[in-house]
């Protein structure tokens, strides 16, 4: 088999990991090519840095996660938190699924407390058959056809609550996934704790700050994990689904090419 091509769209240095640093593991593990893109450049996620230097910091935290897991990481020059589905935009977003041609794009839903999240995929959706367009961004070869695209997990309820088309096993890939989120520490270990009020627990060691990461994202993925333990089981069969502890979740979005039995087998060789 061809080595396949994985598109991930985040809104920013962190997200790609997050939702889906463990699928991404996977695939670099087998051969294939992944990619995740920042839509912006994360220069406004911190509480006492900011601007050129925490992009920059941010920039360099993406790409030492990025070799941990043996992908490509891009981060796109725009400022955090300020991110909008404009034509510009989807030109940007457009020519990068062209010039990639992804057999597997994955991004936020466009229901979301964050507007970037939001704005991200309501971009990746606006390409989606812009892609195949010629006229559209001409000088970047269009695509014959939309690849799969399929939405990242999350909690929200309104309007449209998250459905699980495809529940993949990490446990095998989750100390990597870790090991990919410790190296956002501007993330992990600063801003959300600030942000969540819970800045004192963190341990100023590195290695005694990994520990505290895994045990608190552990439970974590843990739930993500129950909520869709009845996929896992159809997936995996009885005895497998029931014993796995940490799972991702993706639906497939209706924008992009369906997912037939035969496109699941070839994308999801686990």
């Amino acid at each position: 088999m061809e080595p396949l091509r994985i598109l991930v769209f985040g809104a920013h240095p962190d997200d790609g990991d997050v939702h889906a640093g463990g699928l991404a593991v996977k695939y670099a593990r087998l051969g294939h090519q992944v990619r995740f893109v920042s839509l912006t450049n994360g220069d406004a996620g911190h509480y006492s840095q900011g601007g050129a230097a925490l992009a920059q910091r941010r920039q360099a935290e993406a790409q030492e996660a990025a070799k941990v897991a043996g992908i490509e990481y891009l981060v796109l020059n725009n400022h955090d938190a300020e991110l909008e589905p404009t034509l510009e935009n989807r030109r940007k977003v457009t020519g990068l699924i062209r010039a990639f041609r992804p057999d597997l794009v994955l991004t936020h839903r466009p229901y979301d407390y964050h507007p970037d999240h939001r704005n991200t995929g309501l971009l990746v959706q606006d390409s989606a058959y812009l892609v195949t367009v010629p006229n559209f961004c001409p000088l970047v070869p269009h695509l014959k056809e939309n690849p799969v695209i399929a939405y990242l997990s999350d909690p929200f309820m309104r309007p449209v609550p998250f459905r699980a088309d495809v529940v993949v096993d990490i446990d095998d890939a989750w100390e990597a996934k870790l090991d990919m989120l410790h190296c956002h520490r501007s993330q992990f270990y600063e801003w959300l704790p600030y942000n969540g009020g819970y800045l004192e627990e963190v341990p100023r060691d590195d290695a005694e700050r990994r520990r505290w990461l895994a045990e608190r994202l552990g439970p974590y993925q843990a739930a993500i994990t129950e909520r869709f333990r009845a996929e896992l089981i159809a997936t995996y069969g009885p005895e497998r689904g029931a014993k796995i502890r940490y799972a991702e979740a993706f639906e497939i979005s209706e924008y992009g090419a369906p997912l037939t039995p035969q496109r699941r087998a070839r994308l999801f060789p686990f």
